[in-house]
């Protein structure tokens, strides 16, 4: 940030969040009958014409058996559109689009020719698999591809019947949940392929009784760009958190079967958040599903090679490269290097295992800015989310310290903020961590009492008691575009982690010899 004198606290949710019931469109299927989970999937979109590239990483926690990933795609993948990724851009990903706790000083009232750009806050062990026969009379399930890359084992399936499909994953070994046929059924019956990625767990890393695995991106080209994440419903035991990033050249995007809003942004609240930003943001959030039910929050829409405040290393060409820049661009069926710039979208969905949702459908939406420090000539802050013709959009929230010195001419001019006086330099010297808020519990906190002013459009008043939220409240509603507040509704033990996976991942239990 140009001028940098505030204090910044930038904070990734996926550390902010309680940890049960994380986002995850798949589920994982133990070989020896033990639960498994999956704690935090990360996905990054890109997409330019009818290419898309899906990255996906997930943290899998429990016995140490082999397992599968099975994803939805469109269409039959080959091994050079398949590769695995370094988890260390995901993390930048994650911290580029979360939302930001910033602190300022009123400046010295008397103070002449202050700076406007110094206005600014700191800122497979043995896996034995049946060959199917390419229409085969059995199942009707047909192999169309396979291919090793690093630790996973890749077959890419066609199913002309999802019993068939259900039948086929079982027979070969796959403990896969009772009721998973239902949600096979309209992949099947849409003409899904399914990328099927086993692993043997002694070709991966181990830490702390998790498994490290490779994170994998995988391209294609199809008309719709979409996102399904039924699959995942099928072994929730509550409300799930979906987080997606999207990369597109010079292009915000939002939700085309699902009501679109934007979480309230530019708000002061009060000291208190320092400590319990995790809270607040929890509350904030689920106050926006409770006004807004069914919709989708739109939490970020900025340059990705650029942020301010930035929380952390903006993207630079190596991150997008890896992301799939590298194979975005090109004709159908031949993958080229796209070498322009991206807007990055962050959009957060809440929902529940009863009323199953739609697959995410994406759509081109215009430009959005807000969440900055910018006035107008009679000083007023730049309110929540307004159209423009570039993308400059967060979610930022303020401390504010009015002066408290002395008063020393006859025209004070109020209003005028920045960087820390001396005598505080010490709390203002950098992105603070937020490692004390990683099991952030919902529903201690108050929205009221932590915000310095009120919220109208979610009928919040500040320090004046709100009513016990109602909860989740069922499948999402189809609907627009709106720049205001909101998203699925949610009042279960959820977490804000950054989430959702496109795919059902399945443990496979050992064969006997």
């Amino acid at each position: 940030m140009r001028g940098l004198i505030g204090a910044a606290i930038a904070v990734g949710l996926v550390a902010l969040a309680p940890r049960p019931a994380r986002a995850f469109c798949g589920f994982y299927v133990s070989g020896a009958g033990g639960a498994l989970f999956n704690d935090a999937t990360q996905v990054v979109l890109l997409r330019l014409g009818t290419r898309t590239v899906l990255s996906m990483q997930n943290d899998y926690r429990g016995p140490v058996e082999a397992f599968a990933l099975v994803v939805p795609v469109p269409v039959v993948l080959h091994e050079g559109d398949v590769k695995t990724l370094p988890k260390a851009v995901f993390a930048k990903v994650d911290a580029m689009g979360a939302p930001r706790l910033v602190e300022y000083w009123e400046q010295d009232p008397c103070e002449q020719g202050m700076d406007e750009e110094d206005k600014g806050g700191f800122r497979t062990a043995g896996f034995a698999m049946r060959q199917s026969r390419n229409g085969d009379d059995d199942y009707k399930v047909t192999i169309e591809a396979q291919f090793d890359v690093d630790e996973y084992k890749v077959v890419v399936l066609s199913a002309e019947d999802s019993t068939g499909l259900d039948r086929w994953l079982r027979d070969n070994g796959y403990r896969i949940p009772d009721g998973a046929e239902p949600l096979l059924r309209p992949y099947v019956e849409g003409g899904s392929k399914f990328f099927v990625a086993r692993v043997d767990p002694a070709k991966v890393k181990f830490e702390d009784g998790r498994a490290a695995l490779s994170p994998l991106r995988v391209h294609y080209d199809a008309d719709d760009f979409a996102l399904p994440i039924r699959l995942g419903l099928a072994n929730s035991s509550g409300t799930q958190d979906l987080i997606v990033n999207i990369l597109a050249p010079n292009q915000r995007y939002e939700l085309a079967n699902y009501k679109n809003v934007i979480i309230p942004t530019n708000l002061d609240v009060k000291d208190e958040v320092r400590r319990r930003f995790g809270e607040f943001y929890a509350a904030l959030f689920d106050r926006t599903l409770e006004v807004n039910p069914g919709a989708i929050v739109t939490e970020y829409a900025w340059d990705a090679s650029s942020c301010d405040p930035c929380p952390g290393p903006t993207l630079d060409g190596s991150d997008f490269a890896t992301l799939g820049a590298d194979a975005l661009a090109g004709e159908r069926g031949r993958a080229e290097m796209y070498g322009g710039g991206f807007v990055l979208t962050r959009v957060h969905a809440r929902y529940g295992k009863d009323g199953a949702p739609d697959d995410l459908v994406f759509r081109a939406a215009p430009a959005i800015v807000g969440g900055r420090e910018n006035r107008d000539q009679g000083g007023r802050l730049e309110e929540r989310a307004q159209p423009s013709d570039y993308n400059n959009f967060q979610a930022r929230y303020a401390i504010r310290h009015a002066w408290t010195g002395p008063i020393t001419c006859d025209h004070p001019v109020r209003g005028k903020w920045g960087g820390p006086p001396p005598d505080q330099q010490q709390i203002a010297s950098g992105p603070v961590p937020a490692t004390d808020l990683a099991f952030a519990p919902r529903g201690q906190v108050q929205l009221p009492q932590l915000v310095a002013q009120d919220v109208p459009e979610l009928r919040v008043v500040a320090g004046e008691p709100m009513p016990k939220s109602p909860g989740f409240s069922g499948k999402p509603a189809a609907g627009g575009s709106t720049c205001g507040c909101g998203a699925g509704a949610g009042g279960g033990a959820g977490a804000l982690a950054l989430g959702g996976l496109v795919a059902l991942v399945l443990a496979r239990r050992r064969r006997a010899s």
